[in-house]
């Protein structure tokens, strides 16, 4: 099996010809994207229920390494909104080393895909259930957010929405107004902005007018949760607010607290659990990395090498988490950024973790100062923008009935229970539509003697039908089945066959039945106009050529004449149409 390629976005932007100018945009583009990268990585990073620090490791390991192995030249990674609804779960229930070693498992699982050539196949997932599972992980991570926005102290974290609904309605009325105000500035910056500006990347000018707005309102007596006062680290013994100043450490997954505080015991048991989510991680990584280079080659005519993406997605999750990263996958609003900031390579991805680097050891202690307030805001514009509203409600009145009910049926199950069973069950549903869409574009019809010259004087004796469409499962038996629908008299049965483009096994057993009571009934088959495709299905499974039972022609004038032989052969005295 040849193995696919790695490093072909490298080896393309090579062959295209790298200069001065690839390298201006490059950097552009890299610093563009990561001074992007440095708020979204913490703030997804804590949304997942982890400290912030692991979101930049995410940026700085995975990042170059996906860059350097993978097959998208404009593919930006890193921590992305739609893995919240994944991840979190997997901290509260297995901890920090649980979510790592889950993140590494899912890894091995994208390179697996890789090998098996399986990146062309992303492509068979039908849009409605993309669009339905991603709207309900924007809901969700938007419903996440709502603690921080309002500076809300919850006393249990509940595992259902509902649930985590009903108690954030309870909360409210211990709202903090500091947070509040935080929170509707930064929104207010997040959404005007970019009209004004749309230069300069508003998610930064928010955070920072977010901070200074705190600090100005914490010197007023109004108290406002900050990200220093949330998380913070331990050196030489001395505790610090925020996150360290400091590269990350390499540590296996298991030797990292579990959710119980202490290092995680490997066992069978343990991986059975984690395999569960770790596929979940796998399938969405592999979808949404996939759809990133698919809206990057649109937007710049390239393209994309699909399984080498999923081994180079799949070698920086199993990296990663060696050194404290979580889960990471390319990311759509960062790469898009990326590609109108300029890039050329894979390099500008590598210097916007060049980028997270600097921040981490020169502006970590600044980062202290961050509301949490803000960060919330941050990411209830990214469940927005996630979520595609608008999109959606058009899609809803466009759309056909049975994509309508794939799209709700997948945003109403992720939103209620997990992505895992609204894709599961998504996927079944748009196959089972589709499979009756199919059938219904199969059928048999009887060719009457006054269609055509051809079959104008043909005995009583003949019957003609014609089958038009696929024969497969959903629709070959109610296809074959017309064929016993016939007159007595009848002793020959021609059927035209030439617009069946393809039979499957099940076809193939009810054709046999089919032949079965033909010749139980003395009447002849005589199959007319087949591809060679079909004739070839139909040689290998047997259902050859037998005199008197089963002939093939390769027209309808043929068979008429077959047919005639058929009968005068049997008996001259057969009664003729006058």
């Amino acid at each position: 099996m040849n193995l696919p390629p790695l490093f072909a976005a490298w080896r393309q932007s090579l062959r295209l010809g790298y200069g001065a100018a690839a390298l201006r945009g490059d950097l552009s583009a890299g610093l563009t994207v990561g001074i992007i990268a440095i708020p979204l990585a913490m703030a997804l990073a804590i949304a997942v229920g982890v400290p912030p620090q692991h979101g930049l490791y995410t940026v700085l390991v995975a990042a170059p390494l996906i860059a350097l192995t993978g097959g998208s030249r404009f593919n930006v990674s890193g921590p992305t909104a739609a893995f919240v609804v994944i991840l979190l779960p997997i901290t509260q229930q297995f901890g920090l080393g649980g979510l790592l070693l889950c993140t590494m498992l899912a890894g091995l699982i994208l390179i697996t895909l890789g090998l098996l050539r399986a990146g062309r196949l992303i492509a068979f997932i039908p849009y409605p259930v993309t669009l339905g599972f991603t709207a309900g992980i924007g809901i969700v991570i938007a419903t996440l957010q709502i603690k921080d926005l309002f500076g809300l102290t919850l006393t249990e974290q509940p595992q259902h929405y509902v649930e985590q609904v009903a108690l954030l309605v309870r909360s409210l009325p211990d709202a903090h107004l500091g947070d509040g105000l935080i929170a509707a500035i930064c929104l207010a910056v997040l959404i005007l902005w970019p009209r004004w500006v749309p230069r300069v990347p508003g998610h930064l000018v928010a955070l920072t007018v977010g901070a200074l707005a705190g600090l100005a309102l914490e010197a007023s007596g109004l108290a406002v949760a900050t990200l220093g006062e949330r998380f913070s680290y331990e050196l030489d013994g001395t505790t610090y607010p925020g996150i360290p100043p400091l590269l990350p450490d390499f540590s296996l997954p298991w030797q990292l607290p579990g959710p119980d505080g202490q290092p995680l015991q490997l066992t069978y048991e343990l991986f059975h659990q984690l395999l569960a989510p770790a596929f979940a991680i796998a399938m969405l990584g592999a979808i949404e990395s996939l759809l990133c280079a698919v809206v990057a080659d649109g937007m710049t005519g390239s393209n994309h090498e699909p399984n080498g993406e999923l081994i180079g997605q799949g070698l920086g999750n199993l990296i990663a988490p060696l050194f404290g990263g979580i889960t990471a996958t390319a990311a759509i609003a960062r790469s898009a950024a990326n590609v109108r900031a300029g890039a050329f390579s894979p390099l500008a991805a590598i210097i916007h973790a060049g980028v997270v680097l600097v921040a981490i050891l020169w502006l970590a202690p600044l980062f202290s100062y961050l509301p949490m307030a803000a960060l919330a805001a941050l990411l209830l514009m990214v469940a927005w923008n996630m979520s595609e509203a608008p999109h959606v409600v058009h899609v809803l009145r466009i759309a056909p009935r049975s994509d309508v009910l794939v799209l709700l049926t997948c945003l109403i199950l992720t939103v209620l229970f997990d992505m895992v069973l609204a894709v599961g069950v998504g996927l079944l549903l748009a196959a089972g539509l589709f499979i009756k869409r199919m059938s219904e574009l199969t059928d048999t019809t009887g060719l009457s003697r006054d269609q055509g010259r051809i079959l104008a004087d043909l005995p009583i004796h003949v019957a003609a039908y014609a089958i038009r469409g696929p024969l497969f499962f959903g629709a070959a038996e109610k296809a074959l089945g017309a064929l016993r629908r016939f007159n007595p008299e009848v002793k020959v049965v021609i059927v035209d066959i030439s617009a069946v483009p393809m039979l499957d096994m099940t076809a193939l057993a009810a054709l046999e039945n089919v032949l079965i009571d033909y010749r139980r009934l003395g009447v002849t088959l005589i199959l007319s106009g087949s591809n060679a495709r079909v004739r070839l299905k139909l040689r290998r499974a047997g259902i050859h050529r037998l005199q008197g039972h089963l002939l093939y022609v390769r027209d309808l004038t043929q068979a008429r004449e077959k047919a005639i032989r058929l009968l005068q052969a049997d008996s001259e005295s057969l009664p003729q149409p006058a």
